[in-house]
């Protein structure tokens, strides 16, 4: 498939520029897409990491507001913190079925399945709490330990417009490009 892409990349960087062409890809099913930018994947999981630290933050606060004249335990505020620090990214992601919250509207990116580029859906609850939590101490061990990231790739980031417009365009998928019967 690699040699179809290389072709399609050509095609797409008569129609839309080499900087379109560069970003060229294909789902596991062979439908074309855009994978969105470095920085509008960075400003998009940004956004969404600093609505997650408020929320939790704001969540930490009501809280403390809420039983300062109580007779809690002493392990109440630290349970209630780690509550918020799953509960928050999991509620964030209720609203991320479709592959879009704030921090991807803002960047005008969506977050799809790398099989066949549909809605992350039920998922996207783990989805969020994959970015918001679990990504940060990635990135903090893989700076400790000096490595790079390893592993399965599940969703990817794409530009939702740039995609839009090269389906518009009547871009075929690859797996039925040059005479494949697939």
């Amino acid at each position: 498939m690699t040699g179809r892409l290389d072709i399609a990349k050509e095609q797409v960087a008569l129609a839309f520029g080499p900087k379109i062409a560069k970003r060229l890809g294909a789902f596991d099913d062979g439908t074309l897409y855009v994978s969105a930018g470095g920085w509008a994947e960075l400003a998009a999981w940004l956004v969404d990491f600093v609505v997650y630290l408020l929320c939790a933050g704001i969540g930490f606060v009501v809280f403390a507001v809420a039983t300062r004249n109580s007779a809690i335990p002493d392990s109440a505020p630290l349970l209630t913190l780690l509550g918020l620090m799953i509960g928050v990214p999991v509620l964030y992601g209720l609203f991320f079925g479709n592959g879009r919250v704030l921090g991807a509207a803002l960047t005008g990116t969506r977050l799809v399945r790398v099989k066949d580029g549909g809605r992350i859906g039920a998922s996207a609850c783990w989805a969020m709490f994959v970015r918001t939590v679990l990504f940060p101490l990635l990135l903090v061990a893989m700076v400790i330990s000096g490595s790079g990231g390893v592993g399965s790739l599940r969703r990817l980031s794409i530009d939702d417009e740039a995609t839009r417009q090269l389906h518009a365009a009547g871009f075929p998928p690859l797996a039925r490009q040059e005479g494949s019967n697939a």
